[in-house]
């Protein structure tokens, strides 16, 4: 069974090693809505900007959790890829967490060939095989290790293939890939530890559905493509 899970994975990756930022030319918005316990709660939105070789990938995002119409713990914040070709060269964001403030500040340096960091969470040099931990690119199904995009944590991660299905989402049918994104170290604290399942759309290469669970069921969910 493994080794058919790492043919199928193969395969796939194979198929879309040479798929770049440029599969997303197409797109100039990606719109997903946030829910907590089927209800809606938020959104994650991502906004294309191109010009020449360079693309920018502009990130907002907001959500609270209420519980009897107070709110309990909530979220807002922003951020901005910056892309030459296929090469991040730099990222930006920061977030509100329940009045606390986290930030990322990454800059690519091609002397080192690596990444700077200065992060609420860490500071110091990522190797460039890491990917911001955003859900806009399937990018995140190929990386052995992802940047928090709140905090500049790096974390280790594993993608297995779970099978193909087909999901419905707003009253629209995607034919889809789905994986299991899980953390390599699973010694980790639990709320540090990396575990979604995501579903890929493979006409477009976009990321339809996330979900996990933590203090409650959390899906992030498409709602409108531009």
């Amino acid at each position: 069974m493994k080794k058919f899970l790492v043919v199928l994975l193969a395969i796939f990756f194979s198929s879309i090693s040479l798929a770049h930022i440029g599969h997303y030319n197409k797109f100039d918005k990606i719109e997903m809505e946030i829910l907590r316990n089927n209800e809606v709660i938020g959104y994650n939105n991502y906004f294309f900007e191109r010009d020449g070789e360079t693309t920018t990938v502009k990130n907002q995002y907001k959500f609270e959790v209420k519980l009897l119409s107070a709110i309990i713990f909530k979220v807002e914040g922003y951020g901005e890829e910056i892309y030459l070709n296929d090469r991040l060269i730099s990222f930006q964001s920061k977030t509100l967490q329940n009045k606390k403030e986290k930030f990322v500040s990454l800059k690519l340096d091609n002397s080192n060939k690596k990444f700077n960091i200065k992060g609420s969470s860490y500071s110091g040099e990522a190797s460039l095989k890491n990917i911001i931990g955003n859900w806009w690119s399937h990018k995140i199904l190929q990386a052995e290790s992802q940047i928090s995009p709140i905090s500049g944590s790096i974390k280790e991660q594993l993608v297995t293939f779970i099978g193909k299905e087909n999901v419905a989402i707003n009253g629209k049918e995607f034919e889809t890939d789905h994986f299991k994104l899980t953390s390599k170290d699973m010694s980790l604290p639990e709320d540090k530890r990396l575990n979604f399942d995501i579903w890929l759309d493979k006409k477009t290469s976009v990321i339809v559905k996330v979900t996990y669970e933590r203090m409650g069921n959390w899906e992030y969910r498409l709602k409108n493509i531009e």
